[in-house]
């Protein structure tokens, strides 16, 4: 019966283990993504190095054992008995949505019809004045199953705290088993550990709730089969040979251990997408894509560019065309007034005031699409072409630029602050870092205050991409 739980539980694994792989092993086949490709067909080799998550934890709880199938059981009749267990295990996280944990389990069961703590009643049938008591140790290997990330595998940005888990496995138990009666207590069963005869198997459920980036609190509920008939300690049953099993009901804590702001089983699956994505940019691996090249470097390929002498830094359309936003004939590269038109000989800006009074300014240049993910400061590299137009933009215009970074509405109105501030320093410094004089910037956080979409507020009444509009840096003009 014990050979036949462990090829149970292997051939539970196995399969749920294939079928929550994700995006965190997925290799290149040299091939450019396409209509007929997965997006990610050109991402690098997934290591232990380029990954954002931690995947190691602690856990340690306590709990109740309960024997309920065996000769002698905890609930009986309204005579009941408890005992009490405590666990430890190092949880290795393997994919979104499925790990491995080693456990240790020690506890002490009572069962029968009073506690051995307490003298023999003599006011119940001989036949009831029996009880037995076990300490057990046991070491195991349990699968564990995220069923919550298999149910949501496409969106996990939303700012969920509870998950369900499955937990199988095998291990060595080991135990003392003492049965009390009239005569006086005395050990009935003792079974060592690392034998044949002390495999035993567990399955279960709990469920977890993540109270913040280290701490999940989790209660769980496993059925023990030990596979051996004497383990309550009423001895050997020579007529009904059935493994004595348990359920044992424990509440729990878990450390979730490394560097980074989330843990696997809960980050999000496509972020990781998107980061081996940035990370292949980051490596300029060498992709063709345009075969007669692209001479002016604006990103479109010779054969479709109607514009083969783009001045360097200029944005572009889908043609390769300098963008003129106004229509004045000055590309915003040059335009010294880009969303107001003016003549060529005064860089774009109107000679004239209009009929309201005082100078043509703008007190704004929002340069949408420098955006964020998560909880996350770093600039990506799909914004540092609009980053190197600003840079182009800045250095040309006379005047300064507060840099001002936002978040959306998740998480505290402290830590949104704090987040906003680093989202806009990073743009600063890369600034900076690419020729614009520090005189000219300076930058301000404005936390979940400023919200691109004001509607968004809480975050779960918009769309993902809503979200993460408000996830952005802009510019002012002072």
């Amino acid at each position: 019966m014990k050979l036949s739980l462990a090829i149970v539980a292997f051939a539970l694994a196995v399969p749920t283990a294939s079928f929550a792989q994700d995006s965190t092993a997925v290799v290149s086949n040299g091939e450019y993504p396409n209509t007929f490709s997965s997006g990610s067909a050109n991402v690098s080799p997934f290591t232990n190095k380029s990954k954002r998550f931690n995947d190691w934890a602690i856990s340690i709880g306590a709990g109740v054992p309960l024997v309920q199938h065996a000769d002698l059981t905890s609930i009986k009749h309204g005579k009941d008995v408890f005992g009490y267990s405590a666990y430890v295990s190092i949880d290795k996280a393997i994919t979104h949505a499925f790990g491995i944990n080693i456990q240790y389990d020690r506890g002490e069961t009572r069962q029968g019809w009073f506690n051995t703590k307490d003298a023999v009643p003599t006011n119940l049938p001989a036949s009831q004045q029996i009880a037995g008591r076990t300490q057990y140790d046991a070491i195991s290997v349990l699968g564990d199953i995220n069923f919550s990330n298999l149910l949501r595998r496409v969106d996990n940005h939303s700012p969920y705290r509870w998950a369900l888990h499955g937990y199988a496995g095998v291990g060595t138990l080991a135990y003392r088993a003492y049965q009390k009666t009239t005569a006086g207590q005395r050990m009935m069963t003792e079974i060592k550990p690392f034998t044949l005869g002390s495999l035993f198997g567990q399955a279960g459920a709990g469920v977890k709730y993540k109270v913040n980036r280290r701490l999940d609190l989790e209660a769980r509920a496993m059925y023990v089969v030990t596979g051996d008939d004497t383990f309550d300690g009423a001895g050997r049953n020579t007529n009904n040979k059935v493994s004595d099993n348990f359920f044992n009901a424990t509440l729990g804590v878990s450390l979730k251990l490394g560097k980074h702001e989330s843990h696997l089983m809960w980050h999000d699956p496509l972020q990781e997408i998107y980061y081996k994505l940035d990370v292949l940019a980051n490596k300029n691996q060498d992709i063709e894509v345009c075969k007669k090249g692209d001479l002016d470097n604006d990103g479109v390929c010779d054969d479709w560019d109607r514009q083969l002498d783009t001045p360097a830094g200029a944005r572009v359309d889908g043609a390769g065309v300098a963008l003129d936003t106004d229509l004045d004939g000055v590309i915003d590269l040059y335009d010294k007034c880009v969303t107001v038109p003016g003549p060529v000989e005064n860089q774009g800006c109107p000679t004239t005031a209009p009929a309201t009074g005082g100078p043509v300014e703008e007190k704004e240049t929002k340069l949408d699409g420098i955006e964020f993910d998560l909880n996350s400061d770093r600039i990506l590299p799909s914004n540092t072409p609009i980053l190197n137009n600003a840079v182009s933009y800045i250095n040309s215009s006379a005047g300064s630029y507060t840099v001002v970074g936002a978040t959306d509405t998740r998480a505290s109105e402290a830590y949104n602050q704090r987040l906003s501030e680093r989202r806009a320093n990073n743009v600063k410094n890369y600034l900076i870092k690419n020729g614009v004089q520090s005189d000219k910037l300076n930058s301000v956080g404005r936390g979940k205050k400023d919200l691109k979409y004001p509607e968004c507020d809480p975050a779960t009444k918009c769309p993902e991409w809503k979200n993460r509009a408000n996830r952005r840096v802009y510019f002012e003009a002072k």
